[in-house]
């Protein structure tokens, strides 16, 4: 399996980009990876692995810049480069840890979009009490309407179906409460549309059960699922960093954290982000997957092997095969 990396994206680019890339090709014997950066940033990698495939890219799309603009304007970009070769079917897959906005304009620019999807979503995973949950959208389209949710719901449907491995997994729609009548005229007349569908939908969710692992996949605009993922980060990173200060505050909690450790590092790894990889766009017509702007090799490693995970189950082939099903009428 061939796939692309944009090795200049990212906070920490392009060293843990680089990291993660070969730690991934050292795991999985049956990868090949196209690493693509400028050549000052790539230099001393000729030869670590005749799997590793550079390609030289003189410019680099940073994150103040105009999406549009940029894609248009960096046709030797890092991004840009990837997303052809993408297009060009040289390579299955593409991933970025790069500008967001930029990454999304280039693929609907480049690649374009599954036949009958409106608008593509970003689909991170978020880490909750009972295993994970699919977002959709995480910030792609700050306004959608009940087409828009309803779509997101179906692709996040096949998403945690062919992810996760659950035959039906539960949709839930955000909400300000749990009742059918709660919500703006979007949201009510989405409820409708999913309750009358297929989907094993539930209801609406609010934001405080979303930690708890109520469904599998929660839907939404992107101005709210950009929230709903950063505070649970900011969260997450808080309760963390309160907990290390608690610990370590004298010798008692200092023994006391020794007796824990275990136990403390299963809850770190449960809610680490990193743990994850990154965010599928859905809905474009092939695979790209976004890494979080400050991912380390961890995270690197992490998106690469969703990446191959999605490929592997043609997420996007039965993508498409749902949403070509007439009106409401879903395969589950």
């Amino acid at each position: 399996m061939k796939l692309a990396i944009d090795a200049m994206g990212g906070d920490y680019a392009p060293e843990e980009i680089i990291k993660g890339s070969l730690k991934a090709l050292d795991h999985f014997k049956d990868i090949e990876i196209f690493l693509i950066g400028k050549e000052e940033a790539l230099k001393g990698l000729e030869g670590k692995s005749e799997r590793l495939k550079l390609i030289y890219a003189s410019e680099v799309i940073e994150n103040n810049e105009a999406p549009v603009a940029a894609i248009k304007k960096k046709k030797n970009s890092s991004m840009v480069v990837g997303l052809e070769l993408l297009k060009k079917g040289e390579v299955e897959a593409f991933l970025s840890a790069g500008n967001t906005g930029a990454l999304m304009a280039g693929s609907l620019l480049i690649l374009g979009r599954i036949k009958g999807i409106k608008r593509p979503a970003l689909a991170p995973i978020l880490p909750t009490l009972n295993g994970a949950t699919v977002l959709l959208d995480a910030g792609s389209n700050t306004d959608c309407d009940e087409e828009n949710l309803f779509q997101f719901a179906v692709m996040g449907h096949v998403y945690a179906q062919k992810m996760f491995g659950i035959e039906k997994p539960r949709i839930g729609l955000f909400n300000v409460g749990t009742e059918e009548e709660k919500g703006n005229e979007v949201v009510k007349k989405a409820f409708e549309r999913l309750k009358n569908s297929r989907l094993n939908f539930i209801g609406n969710v609010e934001g405080r059960d979303i930690p708890y692992g109520v469904c599998e996949v929660v839907v939404c605009d992107g101005f709210v699922g950009n929230a709903i993922l950063k505070s649970m980060e900011g969260i997450a990173s808080v309760i963390s960093q309160l907990l290390k200060e608690e610990l370590s505050r004298n010798i008692f909690t200092k023994m006391g954290a020794l007796l824990i450790m275990g136990g403390l590092k299963r809850i770190t790894q449960k809610m680490d982000y990193t743990e994850y990889g990154g965010a599928p766009l859905l809905g474009i017509s092939k695979p790209v997957i976004k890494a979080h702007g400050n991912s380390k090799a961890k995270a690197i490693f992490n998106a690469i092997k969703q990446a191959k995970n999605l490929v592997e189950n043609d997420v996007l082939l039965h993508i498409k095969e749902e949403i070509e099903l007439t009106g409401d009428e879903i395969s589950v």
